[in-house]
């Protein structure tokens, strides 16, 4: 049975070890202990009993849009459907917190379209976005990610 929760500071190190493999891939970009603490309010935590298998952040651009990022899930329990719960629950936070719109820049394009995100130019993007995290990326200026948002 899966429960979710905001993540604390004393989580880091859980989140970090669980991320790092998506991290060695490229997949999600690597942040230090002190970026995510100074971001841990934005957070989510999914647990399947005491172990934690999964996180996202729901990070808010402006006062109509958010984005979902940082979204892993532990391996052994993919397909399972908790990145679906857990981005259910943010998309849920997003519209308590009253955003319009809540976009996504991922890999896993199908994964975000089943949950009902639409494709667009990724020059329709918050410029902010861009030169805050997609420069640190290895694969900056060459983005083969797709972005995708949702309507609330």
């Amino acid at each position: 049975m899966i429960h979710f929760k905001k993540a604390t500071l004393a989580d880091i190190s859980l989140m970090q070890e669980l991320v790092r493999g998506e991290v060695e891939k490229r997949v999600i970009l690597p942040r230090t202990d002190d970026e995510v603490a100074t971001t841990i309010r934005s957070y989510t935590l999914v647990f399947d009993d005491a172990n934690l298998v999964g996180y996202s952040a729901l990070h808010i651009h402006s006062v109509e849009l958010a984005e979902v990022r940082s979204l892993v899930v532990r391996e052994s329990v993919r397909g399972r459907g908790v990145g679906g719960a857990l981005v259910r629950e943010l998309l849920k936070e997003g519209r308590a917190l009253g955003a319009k719109r809540i976009f996504t820049l991922t890999y896993r394009k199908s994964f975000f379209e089943k949950l009902g995100f639409c494709e667009i130019c990724k020059s329709e993007l918050p410029s902010q976005k861009i030169w805050a995290d997609c420069i640190k990326c290895k694969r900056f200026p060459n983005c083969d990610e797709t972005a995708l948002i949702l309507d609330l």
